[in-house]
């Protein structure tokens, strides 16, 4: 028993000298901050502090592990990630967050009260070395610079209470810091752990976005449908009721009306080809032939650019994240034919817990930019109706890899 308690004290001394070293860097990470605040008046400031702020994220979500493992348990970070939009915008409200606030309280505690306490805390054992030693060489400092001990050793006898000291210093070691370190821990964690009504907020405000982004896509995707009825369709048709008409007026002068039947024949062909274009691009019918596994491979193998299909097992995903991910590959692999001068490209699709995983990469020259109205805008736009989330990383001389992560329930 007293060797299982010697090693658990053993073990909360060796946490708190971990922290002293934890937050003498939290300290310089406070001082950082503060000397970033005047900043904020600048362009300049505005561009460095969300990457500050990527950093404090970073820095706490190690404090989380390490303070979990010392715990035996898990210390819950935020949702909320560094965004994929990598406007001004987008990061200011990540760096100007309230989980940004809650981490700048937890740094602030972290690398001031913290690294106070730590330290006494740590240096209560080399207390009772020092005062053990102090009857071995007390005498032979010079009269006027005694031995500063918890008083001045200047005599026999004052040595002789030495020890005496070292029990103390050691009694309050035994007892102050296992009490510190579970103190220190568990103050870090309740300040490294989200408010749940922050989260809960968090997750309205996320749903809310949600509902706009579907709604944005279903008003773009109702412009388009007649947009293509409009220039498509209806054009043609109104060509067949002209067409019909000349042949109508051809056969009651006598004259042939044949050659306007048959081009009245084609444009109502061409009409119909339009509309079958306009339903496959609402829900392709090749989902429903072939699965979403059936109609990727489609896609993969009318690619230009040769390219690999990897699948996964999918189970069951609704029809809705079937389309849009059909969708989502076939304007990749349109914009890999069309601007990546890629030798090669590779699909994966799969599923990990409650998310419906794509990726396409390309191994072309990169360089591949979001641009509104563009493209990528619009497969993103397409993501975030289902509260997902896609990342584009292009660097120069490539790969271009786009991962999209829709949830699809488990």
């Amino acid at each position: 028993m007293t060797s299982d308690r010697l090693r658990a004290w053993a073990r909360d001394w060796r946490f708190l000298t971990v922290e002293v070293g934890a937050s003498a860097v939290s300290l310089g990470l406070f001082l950082a901050f503060l000397l970033l605040a005047p900043l904020m008046l600048l362009t300049g400031g505005v561009l460095v502090l969300p990457e500050a702020v990527r950093l404090l994220r970073v820095w706490s979500g190690r404090s989380r592990s390490r303070i979990g493992a010392f715990l035996g348990t898990t210390v819950a970070g935020p949702e909320a990630e560094e965004p994929a939009d990598r406007t001004i915008d987008a990061r200011l409200r990540f760096a100007f967050s309230r989980q940004t606030a809650r981490e700048l309280a937890w740094l602030t505690v972290h690398g001031l009260p913290t690294f106070t306490v730590a330290l006494v805390c740590v240096t209560l054992p080399l207390g009772v070395v020092s005062s053990l030693s102090v009857p071995f060489y007390w005498f032979r400092a010079p009269a006027d610079e005694p031995v500063m001990a918890p008083y001045p050793v200047t005599s026999w006898g004052l040595a002789a209470t030495m020890p005496l000291v070292a029990a103390a210093y050691a009694a309050m070691a035994w007892l102050v810091v296992p009490a510190a370190a579970r103190g220190v821990a568990a103050v870090s964690a309740r300040l490294l752990t989200p408010d749940r009504r922050h989260e809960l907020r968090a997750r309205v405000d996320s749903l809310t976005l949600s509902r706009a982004a579907a709604l944005d896509a279903h008003a773009a995707e109702l412009r388009r449908i007649e947009r293509d009825l409009h220039d498509g369709a209806q054009n043609r048709l109104v060509s067949v009721v002209m067409m019909m008409g000349l042949a109508e007026r051809a056969f009651e002068t006598g004259e042939d009306g044949l050659p306007q039947l048959r081009r009245a024949q084609e444009a109502a062909t061409d009409a119909l080809a339009g509309l079958r274009r306009t339903v496959h691009d609402i829900y392709p019918p090749i989902l429903d032939e072939l699965g979403l596994e059936g109609a990727l491979g489609s896609l993969a193998g009318r690619s230009v650019v040769p390219c690999t299909l990897e699948v996964g097992d999918l189970g069951r995903v609704p029809a809705a994240v079937e389309s849009a991910t059909y969708f989502l590959v076939a304007e990749a692999l349109n914009n890999v034919n069309k601007y990546s001068a890629a030798g090669a490209a590779r699909v994966r699709v799969a599923t990990e817990g409650p998310l419906l995983v794509v990726e396409v990469e390309d191994d072309g020259a990169g360089g591949a930019v979001e641009r509104p109205g563009g493209g990528l805008a619009g497969m993103r736009r397409r993501v975030e109706a289902f509260e997902g989330r896609m990342a584009v990383t292009s660097p120069p001389g490539g790969p271009t890899t786009v991962r999209a992560e829709l949830t699809c329930g488990s």
